[in-house]
């Protein structure tokens, strides 16, 4: 295998394939955020050059201008087309007047006006506490892998027990994972799962302990990492067993919450929401229980629990529950129906059978029975089904409103996450392959595909959830402008991450291929390590500005605003209790 040409191989060719899709679809919205300014610049300049003409007008045409502007202007006395008094319309546009008591006809959806709270105070303070703490364990995870990989650069920049690369990068995993990941996505299912039931029924309380037990596992987690007490089981599962158990429990808490408004549900379907964010729950805890209870870790179970462990932690914790997410939230934002209810079905069926069963799929040609070896891969491939479904359900949905692309700061978001979630997933099959699995395993190719998998799609898709939830929730929306630094910053950042990393694991795997030194491939690497730690500091910049965003959204003094509109003053009525408008 080692003399056969590298680009000949399939697994190089779709890979190749796959990164040029993620590339292609970051231009495009390039060009679409350049063809939105450019109508700006247009629009500016004729408006200019109206300016210019009204200013050369006579005193005559100046003044019939001018009474044109007032007889357009959209504030109107209050007799003039609505209000209490009898009506008065000089300008002829109504003939036929009637009188109505309420308001029955709403004006063009407005951003500053769709803030309508359909879920309590009490539920809205626990889903931002989730959030808040989410995103603190953000910076403090990212923190640590940032340095990490400054350490790669620069390794004797200190010599700290506790700050050591083998205790740093395990405490970056897991805090990402079970204090970012897990605790955002547990806030969104609280909103998710109580909107597509049309009920609310949440023991509130149990949610606070549910949030107090998954902190406190995973700062008890991180502080006995960086001490250097730890597992010494696998990746993802260094936090010892009484500290993940507590973070178990945790979660136990809110699977039970999050079953009591699905079977008190008003509708008598389960929308497919929450067919995969109450699956994604019980799994975990599945999954909790099989990684940690020592029954099958002996010799090479202990590696086929571990390859069990991980996978579905990633495949059916993380993936899952956003993909529920993704189904409510994506419609939500593009304002239309998701594609085709039955390929969602046909994605989560398919998902459960498929993912469950790759678990050794990273350990090929290893002392793992060989019909396991290829159960794995075979199922690897069978995850093409959920992903081309689910992919396609998504990219349909945005059939006929591109154009939201040009303006949204959310949807560049969602995209960006799909085609992650297409490329990533597709990357993960291609590395099952019995060549490139050879090639790959053990070199920093494999660090390029968890954070293609883990960051481009579920952390992308957080943040689209989040830019989209949470100005619903406090009324108040981030600064736009940060918003974009944001999504460029982690883009481009992954980018210069993930490509410098599978360039260098390739090199590395060759060399080992052809018996050169260990140490050669640990000077070839350098360079690459450079350019993650260029790209991670983009990432971790993009993070900061996540943070100061959420502040801004949830902290930023509020103005005293009088509604105008009438859905503004709907939207007021329904927030300060009038009955009449509460559903």
């Amino acid at each position: 295998m080692a003399d056969s040409p590298l680009f000949n191989q399939t697994g190089i060719q779709l890979t190749l394939a796959l990164m040029l899709i993620i590339i292609v679809a970051g231009l495009v919205i390039v060009v679409l955020k350049f063809l939105s300014i450019y109508s700006n610049i247009l629009k500016q300049r004729e408006w200019l050059e109206a300016e210019k003409k009204r200013w050369n007008l006579s005193p005559e045409e100046r003044a019939e201008y001018e009474k044109q502007l007032r007889e357009a202007e959209q504030d109107q006395p209050e007799n003039q087309l609505s209000g209490n008094l009898p009506p008065s319309d000089t300008k002829g546009v109504i003939r036929n007047i009637n009188s109505v008591e309420e308001f029955r006809i709403f004006p063009t959806k407005r951003r500053n006006s769709s803030f309508i709270k359909y879920i309590s105070p009490e539920l809205t303070r626990l889903i931002l506490w989730f959030l808040g703490t989410a995103i603190a364990w953000l910076v403090i995870g990212t923190t640590f892998g940032l340095y990490a990989g400054i350490k790669y650069v620069v390794p004797d920049v200190e010599h700290t027990g506790w700050l050591s690369f083998g205790r740093l990068r395990p405490a970056h995993t897991n805090a990402v994972f079970w204090g970012w990941a897990s605790l955002a996505m547990v806030g969104l299912s609280y909103y998710v799962v109580t909107r597509v039931s049309n009920v609310e029924n949440y023991n509130i309380r149990q949610g606070y302990i549910s949030l107090i037990l998954i902190n406190a596992a995973v700062l008890a987690g991180t502080i006995s990492l960086l001490a250097g007490v730890n597992n010494g089981g696998g990746e993802y599962r260094e936090y010892i067993w009484p500290i993940m158990i507590t973070f178990g429990i945790g979660i136990a808490f809110s699977t039970h919450n999050l079953f009591r408004p699905v079977v008190k549900r008003i509708v008598k379907e389960i929308y497919i929401s929450n067919w995969y964010v109450i699956s994604g729950f019980m799994f975990i805890i599945i999954v909790i229980l099989v990684g940690y209870i020592p029954v099958w870790q002996n010799g090479v179970g202990e590696t086929i629990t571990q390859g069990y462990y991980m996978h579905q932690a990633i495949g059916m914790w993380f993936m899952m529950i956003n993909l529920g997410l993704m189904y409510y939230f994506l419609p939500q934002q593009l304002n239309k129906p998701i594609y085709s209810y039955s390929l969602g079905a046909l994605a989560f069926w398919s998902h459960t059978f498929f993912y469950t069963l790759i678990g050794t799929h990273h350990f090929i040609f290893s002392a793992i029975p060989w019909r396991l070896q290829t159960t794995a891969i075979i199922a690897s491939v069978g995850m093409l089904i959920p992903v081309a479904a689910g992919t396609t359900n998504f990219i349909m949905t945005f059939n006929g409103a591109w154009y939201q692309l040009k303006t949204s700061y959310t949807l560049p978001f969602y995209f960006m996450s799909i085609i992650f979630y297409f490329t990533g997933s597709l990357q993960g099959t291609v590395e099952a392959f019995r060549y490139t699995n050879l090639l790959w395993h053990f070199t920093d190719f494999t660090v390029s595909h968890s954070h293609l998998t883990m960051y481009g799609i579920i952390t992308f898709m957080i943040w689209a959830f989040s830019y989209t939830l949470i100005p619903r929730l406090t009324g108040k929306e981030p600064p736009k402008l940060l918003v974009g630094i944001h999504f460029w910053l982690a883009l481009i950042g992954l980018l210069m991450y993930v490509i410098a990393l599978m360039i260098g694991g390739t090199e590395t795997g060759l060399m080992w291929m052809k018996k050169k030194p260990f140490i050669d491939g640990v000077i070839n690497m350098f360079p690459f390590w450079l350019w993650r730690a260029i790209g991670g500091t983009f990432m971790w910049i993009s993070h900061l500005i996540f943070a100061y965003n959420f502040y801004c959204m949830v902290r930023k003094k509020e103005s005293v605003r009088v509604p105008k509109t009438p859905a503004e003053v709907l939207a007021a009525k329904r927030q300060f209790g009038n009955t009449e408008f509460n559903s």
